[in-house]
């Protein structure tokens, strides 16, 4: 008999599922969730393998991913974007653990030059929600959003020391049925540890912090501290400060960096306790309107019911993090009968719980969908899916680059050509004078006080004509981050013969402005609680 696909267990998991749930929802977020699994990237055919769906389902979930942004089709593969990280983003904001903490994580992986991290209890695993990490060769490669076994890491017994007895029975289980923890695809399989996971929730609780010492993989060493809610006095996340033994063993990150992580989390804890509450931010709009709308012009090939049962996790957010049914759907503008349904079967695949006062909160399952692949993204990697529709739009090469620390020249870091026999080739990594460039010249107006700094800052584009090379003209726009600070600059270049200057004007520089817009939207979203570096 065949073993049946992780989209059929979650369908039909468990004989609690409520005969309201929507099937279409739960197939739809079984896919994402294979498509996380995969690293980001499967074709059609894997997808139904995967899943276990119909060829034509999984072409209609495709479809409507696609629809909403949180999925492109790449040539033969389905690829995930960073729209999806709303979801995730929407888990995180409501959360406000990263917002309030993250900064002090920083600065202590800057201090100790050693990887920090922050974690919180997954049922019996722990995920990260935030990362600090070293540019090393060898450095540690978990990303926002992965989960971990907990007794294979140094958070998984600070947490324990709270579980219930109904927690210790489905570590229990899990334990029996998956002793390699192969169900957790961040970590490698690994043979069952000895069973010394309760007597280290006992020092934990007895020390009040915990080491893992290898126990991810070889070579692998952290110390874990709690900090704690100022309310209830309960682990509120974990701190960790990670390396490797060529650096520290488990007694040197004892007696030389819990000291400092120790003081980290002191202060990480006043700053919960000095915390405002956050005013609420404005929830998404439209979402029942923009669904409607897209069935009617997609009709079969848009599965609303999908569509609209994902938008109900985007209701959640700062000061929204805990929400009642009547405020989900008049976030959402769906009726209480769509949102109602949307929450069941959320509770049902872990997305979601419901407290008791009756009001609904995100769990960190959320994070499963999409966010881990995409936590580790780049601005290069952002820009070339733009930058090849733009150039295939306008049978123009296309470019981005970066200003260099010196300030004087730029470097390419992402571009795509154009099917002509006369282009212009530019190989990433290059160097060119900014101040002979077109992207040059965006990249300096910000600071810039001579004439063409304050022409380019005054109608928001650069154009050059014949200066690097004869016969070369090249149109360029900044790339903001969320601060609307200018960080990139996306130019279009062309040979004098075939376009004027108003011709560049006219035609290239509107197209080369929605490919800016596009893609800052796509940083914006990507860099709400993770870094994007720009190169």
């Amino acid at each position: 008999m065949p073993a049946r696909t992780a989209v059929e267990t979650d369908a039909d998991a468990g004989t609690g599922m409520s005969a309201e749930a929507v099937g279409p929802l739960i197939r739809g977020v079984g896919l994402l969730r294979r498509l996380t699994e995969a690293g980001g990237t499967l074709s059609p055919s894997a997808l139904e393998r995967a899943t276990g769906l119909a060829r034509s389902t999984v072409d209609r979930i495709t479809a409507t991913l696609a629809r909403m942004g949180y999925v492109r089709l790449d040539g033969r593969d389905v690829v995930l974007t960073p729209g999806v990280m709303r979801l995730g983003n929407a888990y995180l904001a409501a959360l406000r653990l990263p917002a309030l903490l993250d900064a002090r994580a920083d600065v202590l992986a800057d201090e100790l030059d050693e990887s920090v991290s922050l974690a919180v209890a997954d049922l019996d695993g722990i995920r990260f929600i935030h990362q600090a990490t070293r540019r090393r060769a060898m450095s540690v490669s978990f990303r926002i959003g992965d989960l971990l076994p907990a007794e294979r890491t140094a958070p998984g017994p600070l947490f324990a020391t709270e579980w219930a007895e109904q927690d210790w029975d489905r570590w229990h289980a899990r334990r029996a049925t998956d002793p390699q923890a192969a169900s957790f695809p961040a970590v490698p399989p690994h043979p069952a540890p000895a069973d010394d996971f309760p007597d280290r929730v006992e020092r934990a609780r007895r020390d009040g912090w915990a080491v893992d010492d290898q126990l991810i993989e070889p070579g692998l060493v952290a110390v874990s501290v709690p900090v704690r809610d100022p309310e209830t006095g309960r682990v509120a996340c974990v701190a960790s400060v990670v390396s490797h033994t060529s650096r520290h063993s488990a007694d040197s990150m004892r007696t030389d960096l819990l000291p400092r992580l120790r003081t980290a989390v002191a202060a990480m804890e006043a700053d919960l306790s000095a915390a405002l509450p956050p005013e609420p931010g404005p929830p998404p709009s439209g979402l029942a309107t923009w669904t409607t709308a897209s069935k009617h012009e997609l009709g079969r090939d848009f599965v609303e019911s999908l569509a609209r049962g994902l938008t109900v996790l985007t209701a959640f957010g700062p000061g929204r993090s805990a929400l009642t049914l009547t405020e989900v759907a008049r976030a959402t503008g769906l009726s209480r009968a769509t949102a109602r349904r949307a929450l069941l079967t959320h509770a049902h695949l872990g997305l979601v719980t419901t407290r008791p006062d009756h009001t609904f909160t995100l769990t960190p399952r959320v994070l499963d969908l999409g966010f881990p692949p995409l936590s580790r993204t780049t601005l290069p990697r952002l820009a070339d899916p733009h930058l090849r529709a733009l150039a295939d739009r306008l049978h123009e090469p296309t470019a981005l680059a970066v200003l260099t620390a010196d300030g004087t020249e730029i470097q390419y870091t992402a571009g795509a050509s154009a099917s002509r026999v006369l282009t212009v080739h530019i190989t990433v990594g290059t160097r060119l004078p900014a101040a002979a460039t077109s992207l040059g010249r965006v990249l300096l107006a910000d600071t810039g006080t001579d004439a063409p700094s304050a022409e380019v800052r005054a109608q928001g584009y650069a154009l050059v004509d014949e200066e690097l090379e004869s016969g070369l003209r090249s149109v360029a726009v900044p790339v903001r981050d969320r601060t609307g600070r200018t960080i990139a600059a996306l130019n279009v270049a062309t040979h004098a013969a075939r376009r004027t200057l108003d011709d560049c004007v006219r035609d290239l520089l509107p197209e080369l402005r929605t490919t800016a817009t596009r893609l800052e939207a796509d940083l914006h979203t990507a860099s709400r609680f993770t870094l994007v570096p720009p190169s």
